[in-house]
């Protein structure tokens, strides 16, 4: 069957593409704005797409009603902004901070999540993730009416110790992080602990 996006509505794409594109990494992002409040929202939306500069990117879709998100105003205003990766510990709270609360509402504090202070940015990282990733607006793609594509360079990052194994390559244990992801529809998530291995080929070692 063939499905022409240009005669979707944007609910029929979200369905279609949060229920194909799977699994999705999650990006708990916290941010401050400019008078000091704290907020935190996770976005599936989210990937790594550079490494020099170090660059994430971020789709900050609207609310239902059509403002443009705490989080999306705040990176705009601010430049800085924190990705915490979610593991399965965090998946209940990361669940709590997705409540469509009005603006100014500290989701942290909903979700009693702790944070620990970044080391160059204002926002804080949460302290029980298992990678945070401190970042600084590196540009930004207008979308639609309060909808953006923001880009961050990665300025500095946090690794739990006890997940790495050589800081130097740098090397870690990456399946004890046990990250989620998310899947389809709004509500469905996965492990990613069910894993299977296979060498990369190289032309010179294929076979003739």
């Amino acid at each position: 069957m063939d499905f022409d996006f240009e005669g979707m509505s944007p609910t029929a794409r979200f369905a279609f593409l949060t229920g194909t594109v799977v699994p999705r990494p999650i990006a708990l992002i916290t941010t401050v704005s400019p008078s000091g409040a704290l907020n935190a929202a996770p976005y599936t939306f989210f990937s790594i797409a550079g490494i020099d500069p170090p660059i994430v990117t971020v789709a900050v879709l609207p609310t239902a009603d059509g403002r443009m998100k705490d989080t999306g105003e705040n990176i705009l205003s601010t430049g800085e902004f924190v990705v915490n990766l979610v593991s399965e510990d965090l998946a209940a709270a990361m669940n709590t901070t997705c409540i469509d609360a009005p603006p100014g509402v500290n989701e942290l504090a909903l979700a009693n999540l702790e944070t620990a202070p970044s080391a160059t940015v204002r926002p804080p990282r949460i302290a029980a993730s298992p990678v945070a990733l401190e970042c600084r607006l590196h540009s930004t793609v207008p979308l639609s009416a309060n909808q953006v594509l923001v880009v961050g360079r990665i300025i500095q990052a946090h690794v739990a110790d006890k997940f790495v194994i050589n800081p130097n390559e740098p090397i870690f244990d990456t399946p004890a992080f046990r990250l989620i992801g998310g899947m389809h529809g709004a509500k469905w998530y996965t492990r990613t602990a069910d894993l299977f291995e296979m060498e990369r080929p190289t032309w010179a070692n294929r076979d003739v």
